[in-house]
């Protein structure tokens, strides 16, 4: 289900949110916990230390997860992610994409037009996200997260686009908090941005699709980004399951 959100709604709600400082995440060494978004809706939840939950329907902009508060109420001390990516089409300015305020900013971005405009879509796609998670009651996240995957769309040509845009996000996040993390592996992450650096990462959470307990404890250290490794994923008992390193 696709929820769509006016602008002057998204100005409000982001407004609100940035004047509220989020608790900064925690996690404790050894602990377990799970992430869930739209593909449980109406069903059941796992047990875990914390959770963390998809704000959007598995693409930025216009998709939104419509379960969103009831698996925030059913996870405790929940983290938030958003999904991530770039294409020409984010860089519109049509009430559905990229917002005036995030466009206006990017004016002050050392960058190429292009990129610039990229940075702008982050900046959207965080505080579209950010307004979408206000609407639904959740204005203080114990922190978020970005999923960085290369099934979304991304430049294949430019890489220096995509760094832009995970900028435009990750700088947009922090007026809130400074928990601000990347989800990914680090094949993704490296044909996604390249060795392109991307500032103000705290912390690497690792996707290891089907790998057991054992060997998710081994991903700890230091992560894809440079940041270092806070969680871990893998699957139990079919749900995602993430352990705190």
């Amino acid at each position: 289900m696709d929820h769509l959100l006016s602008l002057a709604s998204i100005l409000a709600t982001a407004t609100s949110l940035l004047a509220n400082q989020a608790v900064p995440v925690t996690y404790t060494h050894g602990s377990t916990g799970y992430d869930v978004s739209f593909p449980q809706c109406g069903g059941g939840y796992p047990a875990g230390a914390f959770g963390i939950v998809g704000v959007n329907g598995g693409y930025p902009f216009v998709h939104y997860n419509p379960c969103l508060a009831d698996e925030v109420a059913h996870s405790p001390h929940a983290a938030l992610y958003i999904n991530t990516g770039y294409d020409p089409l984010y860089t519109q300015v049509d009430g559905q994409h990229t917002m005036p305020e995030c466009l206006t900013t990017s004016a002050i971005v050392k960058g190429s037009p292009d990129q610039k405009a990229a940075w702008a879509v982050g900046c959207s796609e965080a505080l579209r996200s950010m307004a979408y998670a206000a609407s639904q009651g959740v204005s203080k996240p114990r922190g978020w997260w970005l999923d960085v995957e290369t099934e979304n769309s991304w430049s294949s040509t430019d890489l220096s686009l995509n760094q832009f845009t995970i900028q435009g996000i990750v700088d947009t996040l922090h007026r809130t908090t400074s928990a601000v993390g990347i989800y990914s592996t680090g094949y993704q992450w490296h044909t996604i941005v390249g060795s392109l650096p991307v500032s103000g990462v705290r912390a690497n959470w690792v996707a290891t699709g089907n790998l057991a307990a054992e060997g998710a404890r081994a991903r700890c250290g230091t992560g894809f980004s440079g940041a270092p490794v806070w969680l871990v994923q893998y699957i139990e008992g079919g749900f995602d399951t993430n352990y705190a390193c």
